[in-house]
């Protein structure tokens, strides 16, 4: 469940750091991904302060409480809406880098977005954490092995959205729609547990990955120069 729960970070993680020159993205990558891992391991210490009192109202709104909980992920939701709008308008604009006038983050900002958002994405996995086991131990060993299988993998998704624009437009549509995922889950949490967001969000994902995947290789399968037989021989 930590390695499902991680994907989207994995995915934010990878579009974050491309805009980072190609020998500080593996850098960053790593950086951003222990820190993660440092952060969720301190949530985890205060699991019972984060479960209970986090989810206590603060205030109400409309006859509805909000608490602090809430407010992170309603917070994540909106950050994730605007980024992977601005990211998405920037890609479709395609303006050449010479003549750019956009200033790219530099190293610590990439950092600091991967370490701000990761907070929020950690209160999921915490939280599934709680329900599937009962004892720290586990919780945080789980958390360390499904790290590490992201460390692994996530130069490798970095690199194929940067040889692919197709999937890094996909991806930013996914982003987008955790984000909405996450505003829904802040406003009301027993809406997305109700009609099971999540599952049809991840169901939708890998459907959209696969179906994208088999569209790229029909276009490179018709871009490849066809062989002409000698009709003579």
């Amino acid at each position: 469940m930590e390695i499902v729960l991680g994907i989207d970070n994995v995915i934010f993680i990878s579009l974050v750091t491309t805009k980072l020159p190609k020998d500080d993205q593996n850098k960053a990558r790593k950086l951003g991904l222990f820190f993660a891992l440092f952060i969720r391991i301190i949530l985890l210490a205060f699991i019972s302060y984060i479960v209970h009192q986090l989810k206590e109202p603060i205030f109400y709104l409309l006859d509805h409480g909000i608490s602090w909980r809430d407010i992170i992920l309603l917070a994540g939701g909106l950050f994730l809406l605007y980024k992977s709008t601005l990211e998405i308008v920037e890609l479709l604009e395609d303006e050449p880098e010479e003549t750019s006038s956009k200033v790219n983050p530099t190293f610590w900002n990439v950092v600091l977005m991967v370490i701000l958002i990761d907070i929020v994405f950690s209160f999921d996995s915490i939280i599934t954490a709680v329900g599937l086991a009962q004892f720290l131990p586990v919780m945080i060993l789980a958390v360390i092995i499904s790290m590490i299988i992201m460390l692994f993998f996530s130069g490798a998704i970095a690199n194929y959205i940067n040889k692919h624009p197709s999937i890094k437009l996909l991806a930013l549509a996914f982003l987008l729609v955790i984000g909405i995922m996450l505003l829904v889950e802040g406003w009301s949490h027993e809406i997305a547990e109700k009609y099971n967001l999540k599952g049809y969000v991840y169901f939708g994902m890998a459907f959209s990955v696969m179906v994208e995947v088999l569209n790229m290789k029909m276009r490179k399968k018709k871009s490849d120069p066809v062989e002409l037989k000698d009709i003579y021989k």
